[in-house]
């Protein structure tokens, strides 16, 4: 599985199109995505203090079944190799999704359901 943080209005959308798109995929020709244990950090470094965020859990198998191209490419700023998509995420790959959001703290958590726990 790997993870979009998505914006309420992109999330929004997807559930009227049947497709999620961000404007990422029109600017740079591919949607942003991690995996697990990349989540928090992009939450800190991207969303600081933002508690109305989705987080969605996309199958890659089945982008794949759909002709969705996802690649591992080296982010440099980040020293690691993240998840980009190419091409609108069909609504039959989004597993799941969670309200996500910092806390009052300005802390982000995982939903029990990926980090390990039962939900």
């Amino acid at each position: 599985m790997i993870y979009r943080i998505a914006e309420p209005a992109d999330w929004q959308q997807a559930q009227q199109t049947g497709f999620f798109a961000s404007p990422d995929l029109a600017a740079e020709g591919f949607i942003h995505s991690s995996e697990t244990h990349q989540i928090l950090e992009t939450a800190r470094r991207y969303y600081a203090g933002r508690a109305d965020l989705v987080l969605l859990e996309w199958d890659e198998a089945a982008l794949t079944a759909a002709g969705v191209r996802v690649e591992r490419e080296w982010v440099a700023s980040r020293q690691q190799r993240f998840a980009h998509v190419f091409g609108p995420v069909p609504l039959a790959a989004v597993r799941r999704s969670w309200p996500f959001g910092a806390d009052a703290a300005g802390d982000f958590a995982l939903p029990l359901a990926i980090a390990g726990g039962k939900e």
